[in-house]
């Protein structure tokens, strides 16, 4: 049983990260397109004001990959190789947590899984870091932003499981209604705080460049006499791409979800069948 699940996860992961690899393509790809050239237009807007200031002129290094073979080879291929993945872990969890629910039927288990896993891997940390289009944010705080990310992801999944341990010992006394009411609140409660406590990611960086708000988003780009010589970062393309991206992640885990929804019945059923057909040979 174990392989067939995991095996079905792997499958329907790799047909949502093509579907949403697809609608990306589609709707996000003229906003990145739009993002690389603001930042070769601010670059160079950059490089004449260092000039004039008799700067030295940063080395941008030659390009490793087209953008041809980054739109039609590099993003196909690791949306769908990320989506193999997630389907993975997926049929993991949705393997171990069959063994220790209740009356949740299968189809629904697959559901409520695929919801909780999106939930946590990326709605949550969405919210405190929403997604930027490449080349928009400043490069020497990757390491921070990835790590901070990385930690929203941890402690999500974190209180997730608290909040499932504390519905479950509550349920006993209060009754499922109120219990999962109190661990629902629970959850939004830990959430918030860490997201308060949490740096945002304007605060990483000190390059007055990209302007003294919080936020990474480039504002607009001035002289030493304060006027405007480069527009800031267009607000429509940072909103569509962060709606865009957020539809894409929904897609994938919409196709696993449903998907295994359907298989999982037709799934353990035989194994069942395999099992009782088993029993009674022995």
């Amino acid at each position: 049983m174990e392989k067939s699940i995991i095996g079905r996860g792997v499958l329907l992961g790799a047909l949502g990260g093509l579907i949403a690899f697809i609608f990306a393509r589609i709707m996000a790809e003229p906003i990145i397109n739009r993002a690389i050239d603001y930042e070769s237009g601010r670059d160079d807007a950059q490089m004449a004001l260092d000039k004039a200031a008799g700067k030295p002129m940063d080395d941008m290094g030659p390009e490793i990959f087209t953008r041809s073979q980054q739109q039609n080879l590099g993003l196909p291929f690791g949306m769908i190789l990320f989506g193999a993945a997630l389907g993975a872990l997926f049929a993991v969890v949705y393997y171990l947590a069959l063994r220790r629910v209740g009356k949740v039927t299968a189809r629904n288990l697959a559901l409520l899984v695929a919801g909780g896993m999106f939930l946590t891997l990326y709605v949550v940390p969405f919210l405190k870091y929403p997604a930027n289009p490449p080349s928009i944010g400043h490069p020497d705080t990757i390491k921070e932003r990835t790590g901070l990310y990385m930690l929203m992801i941890v402690l999500s999944v974190a209180f997730l499981l608290g909040a499932i341990w504390l519905g479950r010992k509550l349920a006993a006394r209060l009754g499922n209604w109120t219990a999962s009411i109190a661990a629902s609140v629970s959850f939004v409660v830990a959430v918030g705080v860490v997201m308060l406590i949490l740096p945002s990611l304007g605060h990483l960086s000190e390059n007055k460049a990209f302007g003294d708000f919080d936020t990474e988003t480039p504002q607009p780009l001035k002289d030493a006499s304060g006027a405007i010589v480069y527009p800031g970062f267009p607000a429509d393309d940072l909103f569509h791409f962060r709606l865009y991206s957020f539809a894409a992640q929904l897609i994938l885990w919409v196709v696993i979800g449903v998907g295994f929804a359907w298989l999982a019945p037709r799934l353990l059923g035989e194994r069942a069948a395999d099992a009782q057909v088993a029993a009674s040979v022995s």
